[in-house]
């Protein structure tokens, strides 16, 4: 599997004064539930911006993405369109260019992403926060078993991928083995940037 990130970057440094607030963790944690339930408590907050992200998959009842084919996700990537895209179970996703505006407007731009982009992301932009959500592997598998998405490939596979990395580059980490609303709440807490308390 080829993981490939690319950032934009100011040419004066990096991009600020916003903040990113980076979502990563294994298939199966519960990032997109997370992520919704965020979502929808941080509605009425016009400086917290949810970018959709552009995946060569479709759009499914856990992830609300903009769904394109390979060649458009090469020609948008080729026009310069995304802020960072990366490859990973064989497809290629992106967060759209216009999350450079809402950073520089002093949002908080809230994306779910491969850890693999974190270390580019960090030099890209000024002010960016990790958030590693995970869980036991017993639940992990149970998730994966249920969600069934052909897309998922090889569960095994995905369960043995480490994933110390990502907690290692964290700076909050989320285990989500409870309720999905008491973790959504530590979510949303890191985005406003109100302190982090287990």
């Amino acid at each position: 599997m080829s993981e490939i990130a690319t950032a934009t970057q100011d040419e004066a440094g990096a991009t600020g004064p916003g903040r990113l607030v980076l979502v990563v963790g294994p298939s199966g944690a519960g990032k997109d539930t997370l992520l919704r339930l965020a979502q929808a408590a941080c509605s009425d907050d016009p400086d917290i911006v949810f970018p959709r992200r552009i995946v060569t998959r479709a759009s499914s009842a856990d992830e609300d993405n903009i769904a394109v084919s390979q060649d458009d996700f090469r020609r948008a990537r080729e026009h310069g369109d995304f802020a960072v895209y990366w490859e990973a179970h064989g497809h290629s996703y992106a967060l759209p260019l216009e999350i450079n505006d809402d950073i520089r407007a002093g949002r908080a731009v809230v994306a779910n992403v491969s850890r693999t982009v974190i270390a580019a992301l960090r030099q890209a932009y000024a002010n960016v926060v990790v958030v590693a959500i995970t869980a036991p592997p017993d639940v992990l598998a149970q998730r994966l078993a249920a969600r069934a998405r052909h897309s998922d490939g090889n569960i095994a596979e995905r369960l043995s991928r480490s994933v110390d990395d990502a907690s290692a580059q964290a700076d909050v980490t989320i285990l989500n083995a409870g309720s999905a609303e008491y973790h959504s709440r530590q979510l949303v807490r890191v985005i406003r940037n109100e302190g982090w308390h287990e």
